[in-house]
């Protein structure tokens, strides 16, 4: 075979089938805010929150490098996406659960080391013990069944330096102990800042019935 003949054959089998190409994007499933009007709904902190090296180094990322600083930015970012964007269901904020977990010692464990990032794995359908009994006492107090978990964020750079952020969220009942929705949120900005907000507005739609 000549050597064209043998390269446009190998770049033939490395590349995805035609199908695969122009299939569209998987739709981001929206946070279904119809079947939690009125609840109250804990909103637990985020406790995963991964940057890509090539990210981690830029100076882009430089107000998020420290660990505590980046997990409580990305918490108040998240916690206004869902109250302002979702204001029918009465969201229950991080720092809310942990003023509820330090009043009730021995009974509530800290929210903050529940585990729930456990949750971000696709497959999983019910809540695993301890998790399960630590979000079932913390729901007690709360009042309410349902938790919304940010189960993990991360970061990367594009070749165009713009930031891509992928958000895990996750809904389940802590009483059947069983995930009731997840969904993958993407989005793209100029800094990461910009594109956690992207990617909040993509899986909470001003108007969810819209195109």
């Amino acid at each position: 075979m000549k050597p064209a003949a043998l390269a446009a054959l190998i770049t033939l089998l490395l590349s995805p089938p035609l199908a695969a190409q122009s299939a569209p994007a998987a739709p981001v499933a929206p946070v279904p805010t119809e079947g939690l009007t009125g609840q109250q709904v804990a909103l637990m902190p985020l406790t995963l929150l991964a940057p890509d090296p090539a990210l981690e180094s830029d100076s882009l990322y430089a107000p998020y490098r420290d660990r505590r600083t980046a997990l409580s930015w990305a918490d108040s970012l998240i916690g206004e996406a869902f109250t302002g964007r979702a204001p029918e269901v009465q969201w229950v904020l991080p720092p809310r659960l942990r003023k509820l977990a330090r009043r009730s010692p021995g009974l509530v464990n800290d929210p903050d080391q529940m585990g729930q990032a456990a949750l971000r794995a696709p497959k999983m359908r019910d809540i695993p013990d301890p998790l399960r009994s630590s979000l079932r006492n913390l729901m007690a107090v709360v009042g309410g069944r349902v938790v919304m978990v940010p189960a993990a964020l991360g970061f990367g750079l594009l070749p165009d330096r713009r930031v891509h952020a992928d958000l895990s969220l996750v809904a389940a009942d802590t009483r059947s102990g069983k995930v009731l929705w997840r969904s993958q949120a993407s989005g793209v900005g100029a800094t990461p800042d910009a594109a956690l907000h992207a990617a909040l507005a993509s899986v909470l739609p001003i108007d969810p019935t819209g195109p």
